[in-house]
């Protein structure tokens, strides 16, 4: 039915061109290059690292190209830019791994990125220890191998887990945890965080993606908020107010809680929209049972998450995700990608190692090949939109109004070209 419209309206067009010149020849409309691209075959995998089995990934089929309507002789089509060309194509957000606290970590992604098919990993995590006061103040030396990393491409973020607290992971009770939260909002730990942005700006990474006091509303860290939620918020302010006084600085401080409710609702230790640049949430595949619509829709889960920081008018991020409880579950991997592909955080790093992991663990081969498979080859590059074209008019040529409806059919207006008796 179609086709057999298009050869009507082509007979016609034909009849009225015609009627204007006495000569007339058929052209085609105006075409398009068509091609069919070639992934690079999968890497083999690496000595010395658990890997998922090879990922096929076929080539895309070429498209049908579409067919031009037919034109009369010596009538031009004058392109007309479609709203797809002049819409801004949607990035992909950045993301990366967990591989290792110190230079082996390092060395990991690049490994990582040839599995994924030389895919541009972007984001570098790391963790600053939290047993001591000088660990936190930026004492380890893998911090050189990170800024390293960082300062080779522009385009990198180097994310840092920063502990509140030293003994972070020491069991201290409740009554102990109030008290030192209150030394923390009397300025009592000032000095070590002056120090850890000072070393951080003498790395030459003063933008740093600063993870301060993660899971703060679990029970696992000294640093949590439950016990006295209203001087965790001071002293977290304390401590953003300290690192952005020392010259030089630009840091990005990132509230990260755990999904959902855990010892007490997350958004009661949010210290404010002036001391936050980013809202982040680690998520697992948690607790057993539960489904990835639950992790969605549940009180303070990825959906609240996503409409908190909307609006406070904050990036969101996912600086630890995984599985967990629900074992090598391949629906969490696939629906965690496209939950993060449709709200574009600005960086998501997965916790690669068992029992979270899809690279160094081998325990989750089918969520390792999603994994594989999603990402292979994926770069964050983000196409630039077209500039919005006004149609021209090719030279010696006078364009005929033919009726939008006809113009609809052709693709674009129509010219009669003046010099058209010089033709052979």
């Amino acid at each position: 039915m179609a086709l057999q419209r298009r050869q009507t309206t082509s007979k016609r067009l034909a009849f009225i061109a015609t009627g204007i010149v006495a000569s007339a020849a058929l052209a085609v409309g105006p075409g398009y290059a068509w091609g069919a691209g070639q992934d690079p075959e999968p890497p083999a995998a690496l000595p010395g690292l658990p890997t998922a089995a090879p990922v096929p990934v076929p080539s895309p089929a070429a498209p049908t190209p579409p067919v031009g309507p037919l034109a009369p002789s010596g009538v031009q089509p004058v392109a007309t830019p479609s709203p797809a060309d002049a819409a801004k194509a949607a990035g992909k957000p950045a993301f990366g791994a967990y591989l290792a606290y110190g230079p082996q970590g390092v060395q990991r992604m690049a490994e990582l990125s040839k599995w994924l098919g030389g895919a541009e990993l972007r984001v570098g995590h790391t963790y600053l220890p939290g047993d001591r006061w000088s660990n936190i103040a930026g004492a380890p030396d893998f911090l050189e191998s990170w800024a390293e990393w960082r300062r080779e491409k522009d385009n990198r973020l180097f994310v840092l887990n920063v502990p509140m607290m030293e003994r972070n992971e020491d069991h201290v009770g409740d009554s102990e945890v109030r008290s030192l939260l209150a030394r923390g909002a009397a300025g009592d730990f000032d000095e070590h965080y002056r120090a850890l942005a000072e070393r951080l700006v003498k790395l030459k990474v003063p933008d740093t993606v600063v993870v301060l006091g993660w899971e703060m509303n679990g029970t696992t860290y000294t640093h949590r908020c439950g016990p006295d939620p209203e001087a965790w918020k001071k002293y977290w302010k304390r401590i953003v107010t300290t690192m952005r006084s020392v010259p030089g600085q630009k840091f990005k401080f990132d509230f990260t809680p755990n999904r959902g409710r855990d010892a007490i609702p997350w958004t009661q230790c949010y210290p404010g929209d002036d001391v936050v640049d980013i809202v982040g949430m680690d998520s697992y595949d948690q607790p057993t049972g539960t489904d990835f619509a639950e992790q969605v829709s549940e009180p303070y889960g990825l959906k609240q998450h996503v409409e908190f920081a909307k609006a406070h008018g904050k990036d969101i991020s996912y600086p630890e995700w995984g599985l967990f409880r629900n074992g090598d579950n391949e629906e969490y991997m696939r629906k965690m990608l496209a939950w993060m592909d449709e709200h574009k955080p600005l960086y998501n790093t997965v916790t690669d190692y068992c029992p979270h992991g899809v690279w160094q663990c081998g325990d989750n081969p089918k969520s390792s090949k999603a994994y594989r498979s999603l990402l292979f080859g994926r770069t964050d590059t983000e196409p630039t939109a077209p500039e919005p074209t006004q149609p021209t008019t090719p030279p010696n040529c006078s364009p005929l109004n033919l009726g939008e409806w006809v113009e609809h059919w052709l693709g674009g207006k129509l010219c009669m070209r003046l010099d058209w008796y010089k033709r052979p």
